[in-house]
């Protein structure tokens, strides 16, 4: 059993050297090219899935619909994702110290959005990788989900978050 990624964290593939995938910057987002008709009185979001090649050679690689799934709410529900408004990777060859980066547009009920889980699976070269989860949520900030009550009132980004306004309030008295 394999402990599911927060989003933000990278996950490295150990059958294909240097390669890896993040979802990140999840957030409220309408789509570029309108709302559709069938997300009426739903919230939209956007995600985006990032490959990125750290090793010695390019590989081919696909992330299109039906490879990534996202489940929103403490049930799991099916968010609606709107293929018509979402990039996807396809047939892509990524190159040495480059990136690619799928951006999904996906909507559900408000209240459920503070629980976000993506599931990818990604397919490189022809070959089937084994799927992965992200967890996250739309205003839980990347790196934070899962960790104990008050802990993220201790972790390095917090702290390092005030300390700077801390400055900048010194700084402006």
């Amino acid at each position: 059993m394999y402990e599911p990624n927060v989003v933000g964290d990278w996950h490295e593939y150990d059958e294909h050297a240097g390669l890896r995938v993040r979802v990140h910057r999840l957030e409220l987002a309408e789509p570029p090219r309108g709302r559709d008709d069938a997300a009426e009185g739903l919230t939209y979001f956007s995600l985006r899935v990032t490959v990125e090649n750290r090793g010695s050679r390019h590989y081919g690689i696909h992330l299109e619909d039906g490879q990534v799934d996202v489940r929103i709410g403490s049930d799991g529900e099916s968010a609606f994702i709107d293929w018509r408004n979402s990039q996807f990777i396809e047939g892509f060859d990524v190159y040495p110290l480059r990136r690619a980066t799928a951006v999904l547009y996906a909507a559900g009920p408000e209240a459920s959005l503070s629980h976000v889980d993506v599931q990818v699976q990604l397919r490189v070269e022809e070959e089937w990788t084994d799927r992965r989860l992200w967890a996250g949520g739309i205003g839980v900030h990347e790196g934070v989900v899962g960790a104990q009550p008050g802990a993220a009132r201790e972790s390095l980004a917090h702290q390092v978050s005030v300390f700077l306004q801390d400055q900048a309030e010194e700084g402006t008295a």
